[in-house]
C-alpha cells in the first residue's frame, strides 16, 4: 500500500483541451488540477499548414498539441497540488476515441515531416472526423454479406468515427500517405508511446474502435474484397502487441520526464478510451455490475 505521501498523475486529452488532475494514491484523494487548450483546437474549415480548405465532415488536430497538455498541464497541476513532483509515481491517461494518426516507424507523425505537412491525411483525424462515412457504409455492408460473425458485436454496423472506415478513406483518397505510414496508431496508443518509447495497442480502443475481436482483426480476404491494396492494413499497418487496461506500458522516458517535471522511469499506465475510465470509478469491477456511461456521442453500456 503506498503512502500518503505518494501520488499519481491523470492527464484527459479531450477535444479542445487537455487536463491534468493529481491524485494521492493512499486512498484516491483528488487534490489539484489543471487544463491546457489546444492551440489548433479542431481544424474543420481548413488545413493550418496551408491555409488548404478542408471538404465538408473533415477534423483535424496537431498531435503537438497534446505535447504541449504534457509541458503545461501536468507541471501546473503538481504546483496547485503543492506535492513534491519526485513523490509522483505514476503517470495514466484517456483519449477521445477514434482518435488515429498516421507515423512514421519511430512513431513521428507524418504530419511534423515536411513532405506530409500540405497533406490533410497526413494530420490526426480526430473522433468526430466524418468524412468517411461512405467508407464505413461499404465495411458494414460488406460484412452483412459475407456473414462476418463480428459485426454483430457493434450492433450490425460500423461508424465513420472508427479506425478501419478512416484508414481505408486514408488508402483511397490519399494512396501516397497511405504508403508512408508504418502505422496508424491511435492517439491513446501514441500517447504513451510518447511518454514511455514503447509501442503498444491497447486492448479497449482495438477492440471497441479497431473490429479486434476473438483474437484476431478482419482477415486479409475481407480486407481485399473492400480494396485489393487494403488486404494488408491489420498486418502490416497496426502495432501488433496487445496490452491490457491497468497494466504497466513502460517507465517514463528522460524526454518525458522533462516535459513533464516528473521523475524519470515512474510507471506510465497502458492508454484508455476517455468514457471508459468511468467505469471503475463508477464500481463496475467485477461480474454484476453495469452502469451507462453518456459519452460527447454516444451511451456507453458496461457490465462488470
Amino acid at each position: 500500500m503506498p503512502d500518503s505521501s505518494s501520488y499519481v498523475i491523470g492527464v484527459d486529452f479531450g477535444t479542445l483541451s487537455g487536463r491534468a488532475v493529481v491524485v494521492r494514491a493512499q486512498d484516491g484523494e483528488e487534490l489539484a488540477g489543471a487544463e491546457h487548450l489546444y492551440s489548433h483546437a479542431v481544424m474543420s474549415a481548413e488545413l493550418a499548414a496551408s491555409g488548404a480548405a478542408l471538404p465538408p465532415n473533415w477534423a483535424l488536430q496537431d498531435p503537438d498539441d497534446y505535447i504541449d497538455v504534457l509541458r503545461n498541464a501536468v507541471p501546473a497541476a503538481v504546483e496547485a497540488a503543492g506535492v513534491d513532483p519526485a513523490a509522483v509515481v505514476g503517470i495514466g491517461t484517456d483519449f477521445t476515441a477514434c482518435t488515429v494518426l498516421p507515423v512514421a516507424a519511430d512513431g513521428t507523425p507524418l504530419c511534423r515531416l515536411e513532405a506530409w505537412r500540405s497533406h490533410p491525411h497526413a494530420w490526426v483525424k480526430l473522433w468526430r472526423h466524418h468524412a468517411a462515412q461512405s467508407h464505413a457504409d461499404r465495411i458494414t455492408d460488406l460484412a452483412a454479406a459475407r456473414g462476418e460473425p463480428w459485426l454483430a458485436r457493434y450492433g450490425g454496423r460500423i461508424s465513420s468515427e472508427w479506425e478501419f472506415a478512416k484508414a481505408l478513406q486514408i488508402l483511397e483518397e490519399d494512396p501516397e500517405v497511405y504508403a508512408a505510414m508504418d502505422r496508424l496508431v491511435e492517439a491513446a496508443d501514441w500517447i504513451i508511446w510518447q511518454l514511455c518509447g514503447v509501442e503498444l495497442r491497447n486492448a479497449c480502443t482495438a477492440g471497441y474502435k479497431g473490429i479486434y475481436q476473438d483474437g484476431g482483426y478482419p482477415d486479409a480476404d475481407y480486407l481485399a474484397a473492400l480494396n485489393p491494396a487494403f488486404a494488408g492494413f491489420a498486418a502490416d499497418k497496426l502495432s501488433p502487441e496487445l496490452a491490457q487496461l491497468g497494466a504497466r506500458a513502460g517507465g517514463l522516458t528522460a524526454q518525458a520526464a522533462q516535459w513533464t517535471g516528473l521523475r524519470e522511469g515512474i510507471a506510465v499506465a497502458v492508454g484508455n478510451v476517455d468514457a471508459h475510465v468511468t467505469a471503475p470509478a463508477a464500481g463496475v469491477t467485477e461480474a454484476g455490475r453495469m452502469v451507462a456511461i453518456m459519452g460527447t456521442s454516444t451511451c456507453h453500456v458496461m457490465v462488470g
